[in-house]
């Protein structure tokens, strides 16, 4: 088990917001529930990150493409992977016409949702494509999902489109033919630091074609064991809002120390 750190994004700043609160007004954001909004920009969160050894973090871009706000989120963003080469990943607004571009500006990968799905589908024609792009150990699929009917579909577009897609193993096994690795997050429960999903955890468990990286909910200490005694180990997490960096009580530095001195 490994700890991933992130760096959120939006408007520019660094922030941590209730991500289901998102929402697209005239091509151009509504005001989301900030949890945290950083006075320090996300270079610094880059050099923390490089400091202490952690890889395989990632870097949001909340931000709808196409308007001048992601464009500052955009910059911030290329700012911290350069702080970091290779040692965070990168999200938000990723299709095949820009994806090199995010790799050459120091990602170690690529992370994608809404790009390889069309009309509430996987689009494998265009996951091919962008696994072409940067080739399969650069990309990430982000399957964010949301709980209908004791069934997880998978959430698109910022998470406010619910997708025809769940999510089982032989899906999975599908996607990972073109990817090195799944993040997901628990968009119920993402941002409001009231515990994790824990079913989600004990269902995705034993899957161990690509790496996994939860996240949503971790809340304390308890939370971040119990992720790591569902999976025997097997699942990474990341933590936002509940962090002291981001305003939260968990404390950054005792879960360096717990966590990764434990590696």
């Amino acid at each position: 088990m490994q700890f991933r750190p992130c760096i959120d994004i939006h408007n520019g700043q660094v922030k941590q917001i209730v991500g289901s609160t998102l929402s697209d007004l005239n091509q151009a954001d509504t005001n989301p529930q900030e949890n945290f909004v950083a006075d320090k920009d996300s270079v610094y969160y880059a050099n923390l990150y490089k400091r202490d050894g952690l890889t395989g973090g990632h870097i949001i871009n909340l931000n709808k493409k196409g308007t001048a706000e992601y464009l500052l989120s955009e910059q911030a963003a290329k700012a911290a992977l350069g702080a970091y080469p290779s040692g965070l990943q990168y999200g938000g607004g990723v299709d095949d016409s820009n994806a090199l571009d995010f790799i050459k500006a120091g990602a170690s990968h690529v992370i994608v949702t809404s790009y390889v799905f069309n009309d509430g589908r996987v689009d494998f024609d265009a996951l091919k494509r962008i696994s072409e792009a940067v080739g399969r150990e650069h990309l990430v699929l982000d399957l964010s999902c949301k709980r209908v009917d004791d069934k997880y579909y998978i959430v698109t577009d910022r998470w406010q489109k619910i997708s025809k897609e769940v999510i089982t193993f032989d899906f999975l096994d599908k996607l990972a033919f073109y990817c090195d690795e799944f993040l997901i997050h628990a968009a119920d429960v993402e941002g409001k630091q009231k515990g994790i999903e824990r079913d989600l955890v004990e269902f995705l468990s034993t899957y161990n074609k690509v790496p996994i990286t939860y996240a949503g909910g971790i809340s304390n200490y308890d939370d971040i064991q119990l992720i790591d005694t569902l999976s025997n180990g097997n699942m990474d997490f990341t933590i936002g809002s509940s962090l002291d960096l981001f305003g939260g009580d968990l404390s950054y530095d005792e879960i360096v120390k717990r966590v990764v001195s434990n590696q």
